[in-house]
C-alpha cells in the first residue's frame, strides 16, 4: 500500500466532491437542518394541537338516562363539555368526530344507586383521537365529582367523616435524574437518527465513485493510471468514509444544539408544570456517541461501495440501494420499540447495537463492557466489509460489467 497514492486519489476524489451538489446535500444540508426542523416542528405542532384540543368544548352525547335526572344535570351542568340530542347514529358521529364521547347509562341507574346497587357508566370515545380523549377525560372527571359529592352526603347523612373514604393518598415521585428522564423518553431517537444520516451521507458519494464512473466512462482511465488497485480502493473509500464522517459529527452538533434548546423552551414554556426535557449532552456523550458511530461509519462506506460496484449505472445503483435502507431502517428503529433493552446477544448485532448503546448513553449509562463489545465487533465487521471491497476492485467482471 502506497500513502502517497492513496492520499493522491483522496485529494482527487474530495476535489470532485466538493463540486457535486447532491452530496452536499446530503452531507452537509441534511444533517444540519434536521434535528433543528425535526425539533422546532414537534414543539410547534404540539404546542398547536394539544392547546386547540384542550380550548375545545367537546360535544357529548347521553344514551339513556330518563330514569336518573341526577347525574344527567350533572353532566349537564359541566361547562368543559356540551351535551346534544341523542341520535340512534352515536358511533358514526364518534367515528366522524362530529361529537367527541358519548355517556351510556344504565336503565334504572338512579333506584339501584338508592339501593346502594352498584353499577357501571360506559364512556364511548375515539381512542387514539387526542380532542375525543380529552372529552372523555372531562366526562370521566364530571362523573367522578358526582360520585364523590353523592358518597359525602350519605356519609354526612350518617354523621360519618369524609375519611372513610380516603384513608391515606398516594404520591408519585420520580427519583430519576432529569438528563435521564429526557434521554428514556428520546434518548433513543438519537441513535437512531445519527445511524440513518451517517448512511445518507455515504450513499451518494459511493455511488459516484463507482458506478458514477462506469456511466461517465472514467472508470478506465482511473485503472489505467500508475496507482495499483488496492492504493484506489481505498482512497475512494477513504472519501466516501469522510463524507459519513461529515453527516455524523455535524448531526450530532445539530441534535446536542437542537435538544438544548427543546429543554429550554420546554422548562421556560407557560403551559407546562413540568421542569421540561434535560438532555444529558455533555461533551462526554457527545464524543462518546461519535466513537460507536464511528466504526458503523466504516461498515456503510465499505458496503456501500461495494454494492453499489456491481451497477452500470447511477440509476441502477440507487435500486440497488434502496433496499439496504430498509434493512439498516429496522435494527435501528428496533431501539426506539418500548421493551428492547441492550443484552450480551443484542451487542453482537450490527447497527442495532450502535442505537442500542447510544440510548444508554444519552441517558449517562455507561456500561463499559458493552460499549467495548459493540466497538469491538462493529470493527471486525467494518474491517471485512473494507476487505471485501477491496478483493470486489480487483474483479474485471465487476468493474467492466456490461
Amino acid at each position: 500500500m502506497n500513502l502517497h497514492a492513496v492520499g493522491v486519489v483522496y485529494r482527487k476524489e474530495l476535489t470532485e466532491w466538493l463540486r457535486d451538489r447532491r452530496t452536499l446535500i446530503s452531507t452537509v444540508l441534511v444533517p444540519l437542518l434536521a434535528f433543528p426542523i425535526l425539533i422546532s416542528g414537534m414543539i410547534s405542532l404540539s404546542a398547536v394541537l394539544i392547546g386547540g384540543a384542550k380550548k375545545e368544548v367537546p360535544k357529548i352525547m347521553i344514551i339513556h338516562g330518563e330514569d336518573s335526572p341526577a347525574v344527567v344535570d350533572a353532566l349537564k351542568a359541566n361547562k368543559d363539555v356540551e351535551v346534544v340530542p341523542y341520535v340512534d347514529n352515536w358511533k358514526d358521529q364518534i367515528s366522524e368526530k362530529q361529537i367527541r364521547a358519548a355517556v351510556e347509562i344504565p336503565e334504572g341507574f338512579q333506584s339501584s344507586l338508592d339501593k346502594g346497587t352498584p353499577q357501571t357508566i360506559q364512556i364511548h370515545y375515539y381512542e387514539g383521537e387526542l380532542k375525543s380523549e380529552f372529552g372523555a377525560e372531562h366526562v370521566e372527571k364530571s362523573l367522578k365529582a358526582y360520585r364523590d359529592d353523592l358518597v359525602k352526603k350519605r356519609l354526612e347523612a350518617k354523621n360519618l367523616p369524609d375519611s372513610l373514604i380516603a384513608p391515606f393518598d398516594t404520591k408519585q415521585h420520580n427519583v430519576a435524574p432529569p438528563e435521564k428522564v429526557g434521554g428514556a423518553s428520546i434518548g433513543s431517537m438519537i441513535g437512531y437518527m445519527v445511524i440513518i444520516l451517517s448512511m445518507t451521507g455515504a450513499i451518494y458519494p459511493a455511488i459516484d465513485l463507482t458506478a458514477g464512473e462506469k456511466e461517465r466512462g472514467t472508470m478506465e482511465t482511473i485503472l489505467s493510471s500508475p496507482v495499483s488497485r488496492l492504493d484506489l480502493v481505498l482512497g475512494k473509500f477513504l472519501l466516501v468514509f469522510s463524507a459519513s464522517l461529515t453527516t455524523v459529527i455535524l448531526s450530532v452538533t445539530s441534535m446536542g444544539l437542537s435538544f438544548a434548546y427543546m429543554g429550554h423552551a420546554l422548562s421556560n414554556s407557560a403551559n407546562t408544570s413540568r421542569a421540561g426535557i434535560h438532555m444529558n449532552l455533555g461533551l462526554t456523550s457527545v464524543v462518546a456517541v461519535f466513537l460507536m458511530a464511528l466504526p458503523l461509519s466504516v461498515l456503510f462506506s465499505a458496503v456501500l461501495m461495494t454494492v453499489a460496484l456491481f451497477a452500470k449505472t447511477y440509476k441502477e445503483a440507487q435500486s440497488y440501494l434502496t433496499p439496504m435502507t430498509f434493512i439498516v431502517v429496522i435494527p435501528a428503529v428496533a431501539s426506539v420499540l418500548p421493551g428492547v433493552e441492550l443484552t450480551p446477544k443484542l451487542a453482537l448485532i450490527p447497527i442495532l447495537n450502535t442505537s442500542l448503546i447510544c440510548k444508554e448513553i444519552i441517558t449517562g449509562t455507561y456500561h463499559w463492557n458493552s460499549i467495548a463489545v459493540i466497538f469491538a465487533s462493529t470493527c471486525v465487521y467494518a474491517a471485512v466489509a473494507i476487505f471485501i471491497a477491496v478483493k470486489t476492485f480487483q474483479r474485471e467482471s465487476v468493474l467492466f460489467r456490461s
